[in-house]
């Protein structure tokens, strides 16, 4: 199958906002920002927008299937939150939901 110009160009463009994104906050001067100004609350807020852009993106298509094979993504995000509520460490969150996904997954 050939590959679409389109394709590959829209690609090559997300792949490059995504590099600046990412690399000029590194390479900026952020000492003389205000801690409450606009940049700083916008630099905030994208990490939980980009993680929950994420989480939407990837649950949308589990969510199209029937009840059965949702069970596994239902058993991993509540042992994520009440793994995050009990110990306050995503790291711990993430590891007890990737757990309770992976033994949902294989007793189905």
């Amino acid at each position: 199958m050939p590959i679409r110009i389109e394709i590959l160009l829209l690609c090559l463009l997300v792949g490059a906002a995504t590099y600046v994104f990412r690399f000029l906050p590194l390479r900026a001067d952020l000492s003389a920002m205000r801690p409450g100004g606009i940049l700083a609350r916008f630099l905030a807020a994208t990490g939980p927008a980009s993680i929950a852009t994420l989480f939407v993106v990837s649950v949308l298509p589990v969510l199209q299937g029937d009840l059965l094979s949702q069970a596994p993504l239902f058993s991993g995000v509540l042992a994520v939150l009440l793994g995050y509520q009990a110990s306050k460490s995503v790291v711990t969150a993430t590891l007890l939901g990737s757990a309770a996904y992976g033994a949902v997954f294989a007793l189905i």
